[in-house]
């Protein structure tokens, strides 16, 4: 209103007119901005916008995922991806509400954690004129003198917040208690500020990397360089110059399913080497199971899932050998039907040049069944354990694209090479392990068979301890909030002849009154326990 007077007295076009009024908007929408209410909006809007992160795949956990849905959902898919809905948490438009969210709580709670300060610091308020009036009161008289008894009532009053007033023949007392609600009620929001913060601390100097390692004498991966994750995501302030260095080995992984072929468990004897065991080439075992991951060096290795690896060895016309063993991907999460591609480069020497040596690559192509189920040529798989391992594959022989220089998909070979006659089908052929099929030029294909590999997580979050602490005294505060309640009690003591007082004790719940008349009558006959009463008298409303 202020503003509004001094804008009045204003002419018009005066300069100073502008400025009161951009004044006044920021006054009114930080006014705004800062009010609780404001603040339970977006939280709710926070919650909400995490939806789309939880039904759509995100590339920061599988991007072959969401490559998939865009590709199954030619018009829909583009556009959610324009929207960032499949990098939910770290849109533009979750950000947003991230960050206003953080400003509305800082600004609503630090008024009332100072008005919380001054209230620990007041006096308790004196005692209404009509004690009556209260919806707890009673009166008794007891023998004694006022200040005797007003002493007695007083010590009996510990852990509440009290004082002792005259006022002319009366002594009062007035006492209250239940302000551990309000500070709980801080506690709770502010904790949930702290929890933001470390949410975005562990956003900002984390990392989090993926990658396949084969089981049964695979190479193993180690975790000093991005470049060896097959997928990596950093914090803003990770370059990835200061991984903490991991090395692991899967010597096997089991699986226990049902007979329907549901999995009920799996685990990975692995082992690993961490800090000095690099310089001393110490491996140490683990067994990583789901959800109980290795944790060294404030990194934490999560088993995330399993599949197949695929053993194939080609034998090239002169008699050399390649072998090679590429996991291959689960299309069908419940039998483990998988797809894939292997491409195998000749050995030096088998042809005169490099152009005839390319137009002799091999790479091979199809299906892999662990449990082998056929309906007529028709390969699929009826379970997921390796009992019976196949694949149906189609072989081609020419330029594989090996030498291109360019990336190319690990599970599918580029359609073009074949479209335009780079590539040419060999053969079309179902193998079982230890199965061979010979290609017209003498070449030689083997299935060898298949072993297990898994796909693990690295993930590193400086914040998770502090995410917890916070979590923590977030409940902590909300139920304190909920189990303690603002009282106040108010004694008056008052003459009543010779050797005899009249008191008059009166109570007020300040939030709800479920169990304060209880309470109330419990704390009445610890005050008067002990004093000599004449005349009792109580009202509970």
């Amino acid at each position: 209103m202020t503003v509004a007077r001094a804008d009045a007295k204003l002419p018009k076009n005066h300069p100073k007119r502008a400025v009161l009024r951009l004044l006044a908007l920021g006054r009114n929408t930080w006014r705004t901005l800062t009010s609780m209410g404001t603040a339970l909006v977006l939280l709710f809007l926070l919650a909400t916008a995490a939806i789309p992160g939880a039904l759509l795949p995100q590339r920061s956990l599988n991007e072959s995922k969401v490559a998939e849905y865009i590709a199954a959902h030619p018009t829909i898919g583009p556009w959610l991806d324009r929207l960032q809905a499949f990098d939910v948490f770290s849109s533009f438009w979750f950000t947003a509400i991230y960050v206003l969210l953080f400003i509305s709580l800082v600004g609503c709670l630090t008024p009332r954690m100072i008005e919380h300060v001054r209230s620990l610091r007041a006096t308790p308020v004196d005692a209404p004129r009509n004690l009556g009036r209260l919806p707890k009161h009673h009166t008794a008289e007891a023998a004694g003198e006022p200040d005797a008894v007003a002493h007695s009532m007083s010590e009996r009053l510990r852990g509440w917040r009290r004082i002792t007033r005259l006022k002319g023949d009366a002594t009062e007392i007035s006492a209250e208690k239940g302000y551990l609600r309000e500070f709980g009620n801080i506690v709770f929001h502010f904790s949930l500020l702290g929890l933001l913060v470390a949410i975005a601390a562990g956003k900002m100097f984390g990392y989090e990397g993926q990658v396949i390692v084969v089981a049964d004498g695979g190479p193993g991966f180690c975790s000093a360089s991005p470049a060896a994750f097959d997928s990596f995501r950093a914090g803003n302030t990770v370059d990835g110059t200061s991984l903490h260095p991991i090395c692991l080995k899967v010597n096997d992984f089991d699986a226990e399913y049902l007979p329907t072929g549901q999995a009920t468990s799996f685990a990975a004897d692995i082992e690993y080497q961490a800090g000095s065991d690099l310089n001393t080439n110490t491996w140490r075992p683990y067994r990583l199971k789901v959800n109980d991951p290795l944790r060294v060096g404030g990194d934490r290795v999560y088993l995330q899932g399993h599949g197949y690896a695929p053993t194939f060895t080609v034998t090239f016309p002169d008699g050399q050998t390649r072998t090679q063993t590429l996991q291959w991907r689960p299309d069908d999460p419940l039998t483990l039907l998988s797809s894939g591609v292997m491409r195998f480069d000749p050995p030096g020497g088998s042809y005169p040049d490099a152009d005839e040596r390319r137009k002799h690559q091999i790479a091979i192509q199809g299906l892999f069944a662990p449990t082998e189920l056929l309906h007529g040529t028709l390969l699929s798989s009826g379970f997921p354990a390796l009992n019976a391992p196949a694949v149906a594959v189609d072989i081609y022989r020419g330029d594989t694209g090996l030498d291109t220089g360019r990336p190319q998909n690990l599970f599918s070979l580029d359609p073009r090479l074949i479209e335009q006659g780079r590539l040419t089908k060999a053969a079309r052929v179902n193998l079982r392990a230890g199965e061979e099929t010979r290609l017209e030029d003498g070449t030689v294909v083997r299935f060898d068979g298949a072993v297990p590999f898994i796909n693990v997580q690295v993930s590193h979050d400086p914040a998770q301890v502090w995410v917890l602490v916070f979590a923590m005294t977030m409940m902590a505060g909300l139920l304190v909030s909920l189990v303690v309640r603002r009282r106040r009690v108010w004694v008056r003591i008052t003459p009543a002849g010779p050797g005899t007082v009249s008191v008059e004790l009166g109570g007020l719940a300040r939030t709800d009154n479920s169990g304060w008349g209880d309470e109330f009558e419990r704390l009445t006959h610890r005050l008067l326990d002990g004093l000599a009463a004449t005349r009792s008298t109580e009202k509970v409303t």
